[in-house]
C-alpha cells in the first residue's frame, strides 16, 4: 500500500547521537517497539541495526502538520520505511514511503 502526504516527527535523535548527522533524503527503517514501557504505540527508527530516535508521540514533540505514533500504528505491520524531509535540533521531519 503507497500512502502519500503522511508525515511524521521523530524525536530524540541527540539521545542516540544521531541529531546534526541526520541529512534529507535518509531512509530509517520504523518498527514497533513491543518493550516500550513508556508508550503501548512507540515506533522506534532505526539506520540499519542503530536506533536513532522515536516516531513523537506527544501533543509536546508531534510537530503542527505531522502525525503521532498513534496514528500511524496502525498503517503498517511490524515496520515500514521513512524518509527525512528536515531535520532541526533533536527532531526531523519524514514521510512514510511504504
Amino acid at each position: 500500500m503507497k500512502n502519500e502526504g503522511i508525515y511524521i516527527t521523530l524525536t530524540h535523535l541527540d539521545d542516540y547521537g544521531l541529531g546534526e548527522g541526520l541529512k534529507p533524503g535518509k531512509k530509517l527503517i520504523l518498527r514497533k517497539d513491543h518493550d516500550n514501557p513508556y508508550d503501548d504505540e512507540a515506533i522506534a527508527a532505526y539506520d540499519g541495526l542503530s536506533k536513532v530516535g522515536y516516531v513523537a508521540n506527544s501533543v509536546c514533540t508531534v510537530y503542527r502538520g505531522t502525525h503521532s505514533a498513534g496514528y500511524v500504528y496502525q498503517l503498517f505491520g511490524e515496520e515500514t520505511e521513512c524518509t527525512v524531509l528536515f531535520t532541526c535540533d533533536d527532531a526531523a521531519i519524514a514521510q512514510l514511503t511504504y
